[in-house]
């Protein structure tokens, strides 16, 4: 199963959620291959400042290519997470090409749920090449026991072929300290909420494609 983290807003999340999920999918048990089609390089450099044993392989395909090269790769991978590039059509739109799930963080903000408008469009024109491409929102940066946290949900409720993942991240400090060692939420503090909510994120992924699967 490949994946992509995709949004067209920057700023939205995508190569800390990539790198935490794909942590969370191989604590599980799983081969993972993490791809970073960003030309900006933010997960390969993560996976720089780490010194132990990476818990997986991280490899930069930032190419208009991307949909037709990964799947050959993703074979040797049961779970393949893309970290896409936010603004440039030609990137994303292959990363979208690649991917059997589209996963669009939306932080809870009025400007995050106007410019996934953006996301979606390219969705749609992805799936007239691949209609079994699937996508779902992801609540990230959720602020707790605030209006806005709940209300960004009903307001992605216009994008009816969009659905939102039962499973939402907070906003944490654990994230951006353990990023700056190399480090995984869950490597870093396995027993956070951040790791928990992490790994409810990847149990509901994995559950979904063993639906699929059935």
């Amino acid at each position: 199963m490949i994946i992509g983290v995709l949004n067209q807003k920057g700023g939205a999340g995508k190569t800390t959620i990539s790198v935490n999920l794909a942590a969370a999918f191989a604590r599980n048990g799983r081969r993972v291959l993490l791809v970073d089609a960003d030309p900006q390089g933010s997960a390969i450099t993560w996976s720089s400042l780490r010194q132990g044993e990476p818990l997986f392989p991280v490899i930069g395909m930032a190419k208009t290519t991307l949909h037709r090269e990964l799947p050959n790769v993703a074979k040797a991978y049961d779970l393949v997470v893309i970290d896409g590039a936010p603004r440039v059509n030609e990137l994303a739109r292959a990363a979208m090409l690649a991917s059997d799930l589209v996963v669009i963080p939306v932080q809870p903000s009025p400007y995050d749920v106007w410019a996934s408008a953006d996301t979606v469009r390219l969705v749609r024109e992805a799936r007239q090449f691949r209609s079994a491409i699937r996508a779902a929102f992801l609540i990230n940066r959720r602020i707790a026991r605030t209006a806005i946290g709940r209300d960004v949900a009903s307001a992605l409720a216009e994008f009816e072929d969009v659905p939102v993942l039962g499973a939402a991240l907070g906003q944490r400090i654990i994230f951006a300290e353990s990023a700056a060692q190399g480090l995984s939420v869950i490597e870093a503090a396995p027993r956070s909420e951040a790791a928990a909510e992490l790994m409810s994120l990847a149990d509901l992924i994995i559950a979904d494609e063993k639906q699929l699967a059935a």
